[in-house]
């Protein structure tokens, strides 16, 4: 069984890996045998976690990426393949949230959260699907949604309709690009403890916020591991165009 999960012999990008679940899914990709390019735009926290990987026996590579650039994007792609080999996994995970009322949102904020969540992601998504099919290579790419990509809550909702874009590029190009042997799965986390957002858990409004949580507890990044392992591997072979939810229940309420 073990085998059905094996990405030992993958070559795998993340994006948004300098901190949060990103660092998280390369941590944990690397100890299952990936080569790992790490990419984000803060380079001293990819490098810490690329010694870090490499001191455990890992293979990973720190790679400058702005994703609201599609030149850096370009530019990101080349560095890892000249680093660790062609790219035959991506996980898009780079994102931001900006919390304000919707009236409250200015042009630069929806720019920016639009621009780094989903044009970002899309663009990213295409450069490596391109380079998959040029090479006629099977190929594999994982959107990281969020609950809120089909449910809402109050002051995100530039982020919310972010990720309701997610979805819709999954599906969208993963019935694109199934006859390129290119499979494109979503995965939507609910609420997690990040470094980011820890304190507000023991908050009155954090901790109100994790009761409305079925399982009653928020969820911790390592819960979403088996879940990227399953998309990243070969286990998740002929699943595509498919939306994993990993949230404790929240959608339920």
């Amino acid at each position: 069984m073990s085998d059905l999960f094996d990405v030992s012999q993958e070559t795998i990008l993340v994006t948004g890996a300098s901190q949060g679940l990103g660092r998280q899914f390369a941590r944990v990709l690397a100890a299952n045998g990936a080569a790992v390019a790490l990419a984000a735009r803060q380079s001293d926290k990819l490098r810490s976690l690329e010694q870090e990987i490499r001191g455990k026996g890992g293979r990973a590579a720190a790679v400058a990426l702005d994703v609201t650039d599609t030149a850096s994007i370009a530019k990101a792609v080349d560095a890892t393949e000249a680093a660790l080999g062609p790219v035959t996994v991506l996980i898009n995970n780079a994102g931001i949230a900006i919390e304000k009322l919707a009236t409250e949102q200015t042009e630069a904020d929806w720019d920016a959260v639009i621009g780094a969540n989903l044009k970002g992601a899309y663009f990213l998504a295409t450069e490596v699907a391109r380079r998959m099919i040029a090479r006629k290579q099977e190929g594999n790419i994982v959107n990281i949604a969020s609950v809120l990509g089909t449910g809402v809550l109050k002051a995100v909702s530039p982020y919310a309709i972010s990720k309701a874009g997610i979805l819709q590029a999954t599906k969208a190009m993963a019935l694109e690009l199934a006859g390129q042997n290119i499979r494109i799965n979503a995965l939507a986390p609910g609420y997690i403890d990040t470094e980011m957002n820890h304190a507000f858990w023991s908050t009155p409004a954090g901790e109100r916020l994790a009761k409305r949580i079925p399982q009653r507890r928020v969820g911790a990044e390592s819960d979403l591991d088996g879940a990227i392992l399953l998309l990243a591997s070969k286990a998740s072979r002929y699943m595509t165009g498919s939306v994993i939810t990993v949230d404790g229940g929240f959608l339920l309420t």
